[in-house]
Parts: C-alpha cells; sequence; structure tokens
C-alpha cells in the first residue's frame, strides 16, 4: 500500500482536492495522510479544517505557519515557519509520495521540506502563467522540485516539458476542480439562501479579489474601485469571499467589512463559503468577478460569465466567457455592463472550456498507482537545442 501525503494551505486549494482525497481514501491500495496548515486553522479565514474534518476526512497533521501579519516579511516568515513544521508532520508520517497543488507560499513550504527529505512530488496545475503574483515564480520552483506532474491543459505540458521535465512523467490530465461538476451535488437557489442566511431573491454578482503581490496593482485602491463599481449597480446583490492571506490581504477585510456593514440586505461578507455553496453560488449567479482564478478555470463550465479584474491571472489560459478589465472603476463597471449584456451571456452558455471535462481525480489516481514514485530524474532536453 502506498502512502500518499496530501498537504492543502487554503480553502480554495481543498475544494479542488477534495474528489481526489476521497478516491485516495477509498482506495484499497493507497491510504491517504492529510496534511493541513496555514490559511484553515486561522480563526480569521475561517477554520476551515473543521470544514475538512465535517467532510469526513482524518487530519493526520496541522502545520502552524501563518503569522498575524500583513508584510512581505510575514509572509516569508511564515514559509519558514511552514517549512519547519512540514519537516516534522513529514519524518513522522514518512510518506511515499507528497501530492501539492498550485503555487501559493504555503505549497513552496511543504515542497521545500519534501525535496531535502527525499520524498517524492506529485504536483498538480504545474506549468500555467500567473504574470501579476510570485505566485507564478513559486509554481515553477515547485515544477522543478517535483517528481510526477498532473497538469491541466495541453499547452501547460508543453510548458513543464520545456523546463526540462521527460514527457513521460507529464500528464495532461484536465482540472482537477471541474470533477465537482460530474460528481457533486448542488444546493438550489433556496437552499443556498437559507444557508447563508442572506435573501438572493434579486440578482447577484459573487465576488473575490485577491491582492496582486507582484505587479504594480495597489491592493487598497483596487479593492476600493471595484466597491466603487459595483455601487453603480444597486439592482444587483453581491456575495463578497474574503481575499486569501498574500501580503496584503488583511489590509482589504476591513473594507470588506464596512462595505457590507453598510448596506446589509444588499451585500453578504463572508470569509469562506466551502466548496459545495462556492459552486452552487457560481451557478446561480448573474456573474462572477474579481481575479481568482477559480473565474478562468471553474466558472466557464457554469456558462456563467468571468471579469477578471487586473493583472493577476495575465497569461493564464481562458474561456470566450471570461472579459478581462484594468483594476479601475470606469473599466470594472464597463466590463460589469458586458459581462450582464444579453448577447455576451448567450456566448457564454456555448463557451468551451479550456481545462477539461472533469474526471482528473481518476487519472491522478491511475499514476499513484502506476507511476514509480522516485525522487532521482534527469534534465529533458527539448530536440535541436544547443549542445555548446
Amino acid at each position: 500500500m502506498r502512502k500518499i501525503a496530501v498537504f492543502t494551505g487554503t480553502r480554495a486549494e481543498y475544494g479542488l482536492l477534495y474528489w481526489l482525497m476521497k478516491d485516495i481514501q477509498a482506495h484499497s491500495e493507497l491510504n491517504l495522510q492529510l496534511v493541513v496548515g496555514a490559511m484553515h486553522l486561522s480563526p480569521e479565514f475561517g477554520n476551515t479544517w473543521q470544514a475538512i474534518v465535517d467532510d469526513g476526512f482524518a487530519i493526520d497533521a496541522k502545520i502552524e505557519m501563518l503569522l498575524s501579519s500583513d508584510s512581505r516579511v510575514g509572509t516569508a516568515k511564515s514559509i519558514g515557519l511552514g517549512t519547519i513544521g512540514m519537516a516534522d508532520a513529514l519524518q513522522r508520517l514518512a510518506p511515499d509520495a507528497l501530492v501539492i497543488l498550485g503555487d501559493r507560499f504555503e505549497a513552496l513550504s511543504a515542497a521545500q521540506a519534501a525535496l531535502v527529505m527525499n520524498i517524492p512530488i506529485v504536483h498538480i496545475h504545474g506549468g500555467e502563467v500567473t504574470e501579476g503574483a510570485y505566485d507564478d515564480a513559486i509554481r515553477h520552483a515547485i515544477t522543478k522540485m517535483a517528481s510526477l506532474h498532473c497538469v491541466a491543459a495541453a499547452p501547460y505540458r508543453r510548458r513543464v516539458i520545456q523546463m526540462g521535465e521527460k514527457p513521460e512523467r507529464v500528464l495532461n490530465v484536465g482540472a482537477l476542480g471541474l470533477d465537482h461538476l460530474a460528481r457533486s451535488p448542488r444546493m438550489s437557489r433556496q437552499a443556498l439562501a437559507q444557508s447563508l442566511n442572506f435573501s438572493l431573491d434579486a440578482p447577484y454578482l459573487l465576488v473575490t479579489y485577491h491582492p496582486v503581490t507582484l505587479a504594480d496593482e495597489p491592493p487598497i485602491e483596487s479593492f476600493k474601485a471595484l466597491l466603487n463599481a459595483l455601487d453603480r449597480w444597486p439592482g444587483h446583490r453581491v456575495v463578497l469571499t474574503y481575499p486569501n492571506a498574500d501580503n496584503g490581504g488583511r489590509a482589504i477585510i476591513p473594507l470588506l467589512e464596512e462595505y457590507a456593514a453598510r448596506q446589509p440586505e444588499r451585500v453578504l461578507a463572508i470569509p469562506s463559503l466551502g466548496a459545495q455553496r462556492y459552486l452552487s453560488a457560481v451557478a446561480e449567479a448573474d456573474a462572477v468577478v474579481g481575479n481568482s482564478s477559480s473565474g478562468l478555470i471553474e466558472v466557464p463550465s457554469f456558462g456563467v460569465p468571468t471579469l477578471n479584474i487586473g493583472q493577476r491571472q495575465g497569461g493564464r489560459l481562458a474561456a470566450e466567457s471570461v472579459l478581462h478589465c484594468a483594476a479601475d472603476e470606469e473599466a470594472i463597471d464597463s466590463g460589469i455592463r458586458q459581462a450582464l449584456s444579453p448577447s455576451f451571456r448567450e456566448i457564454c452558455r456555448h463557451a468551451r472550456n479550456p481545462y477539461g471535462q472533469g474526471n482528473a481525480a481518476e487519472k491522478i489516481v491511475d499514476a499513484l498507482l502506476m507511476q514509480p514514485l522516485e525522487t532521482l530524474k534527469s534534465f529533458h532536453d527539448l530536440p535541436g537545442g544547443s549542445q555548446s
């Protein structure tokens, strides 16, 4: 039996990993070891570790790493704390492989520890580009630390191979979050409203804005521009989720809470919706607005418009249902207007999602069973390269 450790540090990442974890947990030849850290353990971000337990998972290790800080140095120190905690957890659990999804600083902590401890890393969602965040460099760094790669689209597979990874170790499985489309029940609009204790009897926008950590897009000014643009649409309610724990994120939270407190009948601010409520909210929304990767990866499969704001997701593959705008009030207002137009909504209904059809978990489990789990690897040179 192979012991497969899975690391999760954020609510969004856990939602993507859910069905893979369920399938590992249910398989007779795999033993799931769940390592939970960072935002999951923070009351400020909703203590989302409890939702993981409520979903039927046993947490094998908790990694306290998140400082109550909104600075770059605080984030850097959190990475160090995470690496120390992961080292202790991995020594105790001794997994045959560690599964890491994505590109966040919490994932870098886990990858660093596993690399030095000679534990094979299985990396999900490598090869992508997010030009406005330092997550971009973290993602590519984890690719070079990883032994097995499960990417979400053919261009991303080519890019990982371009980085020197052997083609037979780079698998195009599609986006893991799309497994929810076929496998997860969704709540009705009425049930969702009851669960949120918030009326959804009017059209609404689902909004998530994260700080931009690399490009010149000041989080407070950009978020205020978003809120001002939302005020131009008083006929739409707003479901507003918290940002992540990147530097600059905590500065947004008071603005978000104040905005909701001023108009409680129209705006709901919530730290975390959880996977079922989030996907149910997407399905019923008039549009998804902000700069979350979910707007580009999962939302197009619902036929719902996405307005992607600013530079954070720059360079990522996007369906026809995704509009892009600058992070200023006029551009956001214009983008919302286009997203809600009947002609664009019709385009969204027929848009093709470039991230697959939703059977990634099965493919990854097959890889965990059949692929060699080893750390020794050689650099794969592309044909025709210089040998000087």
